[in-house]
């Protein structure tokens, strides 16, 4: 009797291993299999490696957190490059902006009704960010997704996720590029703007 391999990783752009589930990913790291030391994050049930990070992308996330910082409404906070539970994913975004303060979080993480927007800074890891985690937050009905893309000199705005699974998406995005502003938009509404020459060098 023959049994069915599992279906394969969705990841264009990287390898990924046996798929695990959120809790079994958490006690991993409750046990120290997996600690501070180990470059991997959670994508669609695969323990995957994360992307090494560089000077320019590193200022990129510093910037745009201090200018957020000084948008956000009470009731909301800043999260840099730690983890958030989707239902199949724990990703590391290098920006969350989600709901309460850091205290709510001190013994779990936010889950995806918490998180009002995402941010990803993308180099090496643009085709990554577009065709990997996009779906992935979008699958998770994260509302406002960006990328910051060093690539192109641009800062893409996704909106409306749609779809389950393997077909999840946005259904909309928009560019912005020098002399444009971005809306910064948490729960439907626009709580102040970001010129993308305050992001971008």
């Amino acid at each position: 009797m023959s049994v069915a391999a599992p279906p394969p990783p969705r990841f264009k752009a990287y390898a990924a291993f046996r798929p695990f589930s959120v809790a079994e990913y958490q006690r991993l790291t409750e046990i120290g299999i997996l600690t501070d030391e180990d470059k991997v994050e959670l994508l669609d049930g695969h323990v995957v490696l994360k992307m090494p990070r560089n000077p320019p992308h590193d200022s990129r996330i510093q910037k745009l957190s201090r200018l957020l910082w000084g948008i956000i409404p009470p009731g909301w906070d800043l999260r840099v490059q730690l983890a958030v539970t989707l239902a199949t994913s724990v990703p590391e975004p290098d920006v969350a902006v989600v709901r309460g303060d850091g205290e709510d979080y001190a013994s779990r993480h936010p889950s995806t009704a918490e998180v009002g927007l995402v941010v990803e800074v993308a180099d090496s890891s643009l085709d990554r960010d577009r065709a990997d985690k996009g779906p992935i937050y979008a699958d998770a009905g994260l509302p406002v997704y960006w990328i910051v893309n060093l690539v192109d000199h641009q800062v893409e705005v996704y909106t409306g996720p749609a779809g389950a699974g393997a077909s999840a998406a946005y259904a909309h995005r928009k560019d912005y590029r020098a002399g444009d502003t971005i809306p910064v938009t948490l729960d439907g509404a626009v709580v102040g703007q970001i010129a993308v020459a305050d992001i971008l060098p």
